[in-house]
């Protein structure tokens, strides 16, 4: 019998501890959280981040953290699209304060749709300098992958341009490409574009997507792409087998001084 009700007494402690252990770990689990960094914009020597957490089931807070800022408060927003297409607001965030610190909680979105959602978070200077922007950042679908490719630009004539184009994959599938040449003018502006084929076309094929300008003083271009012009949608795989080029022009798309250009994709 006293060996019976040693069992018993063993199991009971071994029940408890393992429901006492239990309990902890689920009480003491972290929240779910995800930091972006935002990147400077128009003032220099600004660093900080926007920490996304899952405050409930149904609530998310968003934390912005900035160092380096002006002084007075910067209104915050979270945007639709990616930051280098901009988009309308959908979340006025709580503006930054002189400590450089905002929180919003948020409940038209979970965590789970914010960290997913196509967007980005913008801060501006002041409310009366709204086109002064600190700092930004993708978020959600919109973070940059690090699968990439790279294709050669060859400098055509005696323009003496030539460089590269990057192409990037998003979470969501879409593609970053950004464009940099040597050789460019400080002021002057050159307009790129996708072509259908590739440079040994005779006559030079279509332009299937129309790319920003390259800003001659920096040699850079940003362009996320989602479409093609024609509406079609296309993502960062379709660009890896895609039969095209990339020209660079010294006027106009329409124009024939192409100065620069490289195949992609198949070709």
């Amino acid at each position: 019998m006293a060996k019976t009700r040693n069992v018993f007494f063993a199991l009971a402690m071994i029940s408890t501890v393992i429901l006492i252990s239990s309990g902890c770990t689920e009480k003491d689990s972290a929240p779910k959280s995800t930091v972006y960094n935002l990147k400077v914009e128009d003032v220099l020597g600004i660093t900080g981040t926007a920490t996304f957490t899952e405050t409930s089931s149904t609530v998310a807070t968003i934390d912005i953290a900035l160092s380096g800022a002006p002084s007075g408060t910067h209104p915050a927003e979270l945007r639709m699209n990616s930051a280098i297409e901009d988009g309308d607001v959908v979340i006025a965030l709580n503006p930054v304060d002189e400590s450089g610190k905002s929180s919003t909680a948020i409940t038209s979105k979970t965590y789970s749709q914010l960290i997913s959602y196509d967007g980005f978070i913008k801060i501006h200077k002041s409310n009366f300098e709204s086109n002064i922007i600190l700092a930004r950042c993708d978020i959600g679908g919109n973070l940059i992958t690090s699968t990439s490719k790279t294709y050669q630009l060859a400098a055509i004539g005696t323009y003496g341009v030539s460089g590269n184009a990057l192409f990037e994959k998003r979470l969501n599938g879409n593609t970053l490409v950004t464009i940099s040449l040597t050789g460019t003018i400080s002021g002057d502006s050159y307009p790129a574009s996708i072509n259908l084929g590739t440079i040994e076309s005779v006559g030079g094929g279509p332009v299937v997507k129309t790319l920003n300008h390259v800003d001659g003083t920096t040699g850079k271009s940003y362009t996320n792409i989602r479409e093609l012009n024609s509406g079609d949608a296309i993502t960062y795989d379709n660009w890896l087998v895609y039969d095209g080029y990339i020209n660079i022009q010294q006027t106009s798309v329409s124009s024939d001084h192409i100065i620069c250009h490289g195949n992609i994709g198949s070709n």
